[in-house]
Formats: C-alpha cells, sequence, structure tokens
C-alpha cells in the first residue's frame, strides 16, 4: 500500500491506499493561512511540513483496515502556484507566498499593458496572474531583492516539503510548466525569463525531475513521519493533474472538473498546445505521461465563494441541498457573478480587478435564491472554462462542490452532458497512480474507474441554463468594460 498525502492550502490530508483501489479514512490537520494587508496571502512551511508529519502517522494508524500490508512509498501532492522560497537545507526564507497573494496585481497589470503576457503565453501557454511565480518573482527582485539574494531554491509547496523530507532539491515537471517551461522539451525557456526580466534569478529553478523519479526519506524525517528511512517519495504531480489522473482521465479529448476551494477544468491532449482563448489565461502542464498533456482553466474561486456566502448568511454546509430545492432554476430572478477572489480572476480570462456581484435582488429574494444564485454562477464559470479548452468526450467531477446532490444536477444541466463524479480523494489516487508506475509495478486505471457514480444532465435543466448562460456572459461582458476603467 501507499501513503498518499495531499496538502492542500489550509487543509492537508492523508490516507492510505492498496492496489486494489480501496482506502482507508482520511485524516486531516490544518495549517496556518496568513491573510495580511496589501493583499498579501502566506504560509509558515515548517507549519505545513507539521500538519504533514500530524496526518501520515494517523493515517499508518489504519494499516490494519488494509490487512496490514507494507508501505511501499509515501506519495505527495498539494497546491501549486504561489512561491516558497527555501535556502540549501530547505528552510525557508521567509513565509511562502501564497497562490492566493495579489501583491503582484501591479505587475500583472503592467505586463498586460505591454504586451508581456501576450508575448509569454504564445511561447509556454501560461496565463500569469498575481499569485503565479513569475509576478510573485519579479516583485520581490524590485521590493525584497535581499530575499531572494537569500534563497537557494525557489519553489513550489510540495517541492518545498520534500526537501524537507528527504534533502533533494527538486521540482516535479507540473509544477515547472508554470510558467517558465517549455512543456514539449521539459526544459526551461530562457526567452520566458527573459520577457519578465528574471534571467538573472535562473539559479532559483531547480530542474525538473524526470518521470518516474523517487526520492529517500532522511532518517529524521521518517522518523517523525513514523515510516522506514530510505523509503521511496513520489513528488507530485500537484493537486489540479493529480485529480485529472485519479479520476480516470486517460483519453485525450477527455475532461475533469474540480469543484473544490477553486473551480479547475482541464482536458486531456496529446499536443502541448494552449486553449483558444481570447485572452492569455490558463495553463499548459506536462505529466508523467509520455505525449500526454493537460490543458487547464483554473478559475480562483469555487466552493471557497460558497463557504463565504453560507457564512454571511449564518448557514450551515449541510443545509446546501436543502436550500438549493427551495429556490427554482434561475434562482427566482437573482444572478450573481463568482469573482470573490480578492486577486481578482485568472481563468478563463486574467483580470486582478474581477469582483462578484449579485444583481436582481428584491424584498421577495431569500437565502435560498442568494445560495443557488451563486451555485448557478460558478457552474457557468465553469462552462466558461470547458468551452475555452475544447473538451470533447467524457467531463469527469470531483471535490467538494461535486458531493452534493443538487449543486451537481445543476453543473450537468450547465455543462449540457452528464457528469461522472468521483466521491474519493481523487488527487491522493493521482499521486498514488504515479508513485506506482515510478515503483515500476503500475496499477490499473479501472481500479480507479470503478468509483464514479452517473449524475443525469436532464433536458428542462439544459434548455433553461443554456438562456441562463447567454445572459451571464452577457453580464461578464459588461463587467469587464466596468472593470477596465477601474
Amino acid at each position: 500500500m501507499i501513503v498518499g498525502v495531499d496538502i492542500g492550502t489550509s487543509v492537508t490530508k492523508a490516507q492510505l491506499i492498496s492496489r486494489d483501489g480501496r482506502t482507508t479514512p482520511a485524516h486531516e490537520a490544518r495549517s496556518t493561512v496568513y491573510t495580511l494587508p496589501g493583499q498579501r496571502v502566506e504560509q509558515d512551511l515548517d507549519d505545513v511540513v507539521g500538519t504533514v508529519e500530524t496526518v501520515v502517522r494517523a493515517a499508518l494508524g489504519d494499516a490494519a483496515q488494509l490487512g496490514g500490508e507494507p508501505v511501499e512509498a509515501l506519495a505527495l501532492t498539494g497546491q501549486g502556484d504561489g512561491l516558497w522560497l527555501r535556502d540549501a537545507k530547505g528552510a525557508p526564507v521567509g513565509r511562502a507566498l501564497s497562490w492566493m497573494d495579489g501583491r503582484a496585481a501591479d505587475r500583472v497589470d503592467r505586463w498586460a499593458a505591454d504586451g508581456t503576457l501576450r508575448a509569454l503565453h504564445r511561447r509556454t501557454g501560461v496565463g500569469l496572474f498575481p499569485g503565479s511565480a513569475a509576478p510573485l518573482l519579479a516583485h520581490l527582485a524590485e521590493h525584497e531583492p535581499e530575499r531572494l539574494a537569500a534563497a537557494e531554491v525557489a519553489g513550489y509547496c510540495v517541492d518545498a516539503v520534500v526537501q524537507r523530507l528527504t534533502g533533494a532539491v527538486t521540482v516535479d515537471v507540473s509544477d515547472a510548466s508554470q510558467p517558465f517551461l517549455d512543456v514539449a522539451t521539459r526544459t526551461y525557456d530562457e526567452t520566458a525569463l527573459e520577457l519578465c526580466g528574471l534571467s538573472a534569478h535562473r539559479r532559483l529553478l531547480p530542474d525538473p525531475a524526470p518521470p518516474g523519479t523517487l526520492h529517500r526519506l532522511l532518517p529524521d524525517a521518517a522518523r517523525r513521519l513514523a515510516l522506514p528511512a530510505g523509503l521511496p517519495v513520489s513528488a507530485g504531480p500537484f493537486d489540479i493533474p493529480a485529480c485529472a489522473f485519479g479520476s480516470g482521465v486517460a483519453e485525450p479529448g477527455e475532461g475533469n472538473l474540480i469543484i473544490g476551494t477553486t473551480l479547475a477544468a482541464q482536458v486531456l491532449d496529446t499536443e502541448p498546445r494552449p486553449a483558444m482563448a481570447e485572452d492569455p489565461a490558463g495553463m499548459v502542464l506536462a505529466t508523467p505521461y509520455e505525449n500526454r498533456y493537460l490543458r487547464v482553466m483554473p478559475a480562483m474561486i469555487g466552493t471557497a465563494g460558497l463557504d463565504w456566502l453560507l457564512k454571511l448568511l449564518d448557514v450551515k454546509i449541510e443545509a446546501l441541498d436543502a436550500l438549493l430545492v427551495q429556490s427554482p432554476p434561475g434562482a427566482a430572478g437573482v444572478t450573481a457573478l463568482p469573482f470573490l477572489s480578492t486577486s481578482g480572476e485568472r481563468a478563463p480570462f486574467v483580470d486582478p480587478r474581477a469582483r462578484g456581484r449579485f444583481d436582481g435582488l428584491s424584498p421577495l429574494a431569500g437565502r435560498a435564491d442568494l445560495v443557488r444564485a451563486l451555485c448557478e454562477a460558478v457552474a457557468y464559470s465553469a462552462r466558461h472554462c470547458m468551452e475555452t479548452l475544447g473538451v470533447t468526450g467524457t467531463v469527469t467531477a470531483c471535490g467538494g462542490g461535486a458531493r452534493s446532490g443538487e449543486w451537481a444536477r445543476v453543473f450537468a444541466g450547465v455543462l449540457g452532458g452528464d457528469l461522472e463524479v468521483c466521491d474519493d480523494a481523487v488527487g491522493i489516487r493521482g499521486a498514488a497512480h504515479v508513485a506506482w508506475r515510478s515503483l515500476g509495478t503500475p496499477v490499473d486505471p479501472g481500479a480507479w474507474r470503478a468509483r464514479l457514480r452517473t449524475v443525469t444532465a436532464e433536458r428542462g435543466l439544459i434548455d433553461h441554463y443554456a438562456e441562463g448562460y447567454a445572459a451571464y456572459r452577457h453580464a461578464l461582458d459588461l463587467a469587464r468594460e466596468g472593470w477596465s476603467t477601474q
């Protein structure tokens, strides 16, 4: 069996998974997210590593449930983007800058104005947003050059944890794909670095690990995790591609929708080509598999916006399905734009000024209408992302939002087709799948697909939401004109 760990932004999860697909319950530990003035969002690497140690030890207590099989590897996945600076020994050089950080919004604005964003998108297929590594590096180079001078590595969450556990200075190719990598050759594009004015900091970027790379647990780290020293450690892919593969995406054209804290749409392709978008947005990711690439549109906000609204309304998440039933499709005329991140939006368009709103309010509108309007708006955002990507095959869905039966019905109706929903921790499944392949003993993907359930797209909802989607796109176009004048 494998110990799988998913290092989320605020919650780290771990569970055991066997080769036949059986899993033990997931154990969770919360890490601290510091939200500070100036749109700064930061995390502490020591705190995050501590959560990994906590959940791994807890998960190992369930080994008897899988028959006491020996642990073959530790498989890690987790949040992407952001900037995690470390020294040669893996100690943090200041707090990590989260992917939610907005301090570099002015840099993104400047690059949009001077054509840098479009030029970079043409070379690498990456659309930058304030929480990307490139604008964050450029911001520090301008405002805190001493931090970059003190650092030896500029990486991401998963490889920062890997360095602490194994001593390896590495990065998974999926993380490295954004924003400087030529994904076809798996090498850094020097022109991309030049476009961002960051050639002088190339020394901070570790070369991506070749497919199949395994690292080894250091003795002290092994003791803290209650695992054997020298145990193989698989690092990546990060959470978005891990969810695609954990959901069973295997054929070109198949799509995956992650309805989690963020809302991420992705499609598998045989070519490293960006989405045909009007805006320089999205990602093209190299994967552990030969001639397989993921085109991704990762919107900033998924269930996080709903969490905000439910807290504002003093409603528990357990009441979500009941609230959705109380309000009719179309939310009795209430509509919403779901852009509730302080750093704006990153897919399928990039605008640091993007903000959410509700329209059509009257004294007759109730809590259920507000909740349904926001849930429908998130689904419309998902359709916008999926259309931009050009998904042609089966669409799987995962994440906390997909577990709501009523919200899943909304998504199926808006997308106009059945959804194959996986309720498991698919990120961990995807990381474990890659780990077994690296060990030379790949598992049958069918063990993953067997856990999908179908949410049927209802004809009446498809027709209704086709009109709603057209109205959403019109409202979005008008809103974007207003944001551009701010």
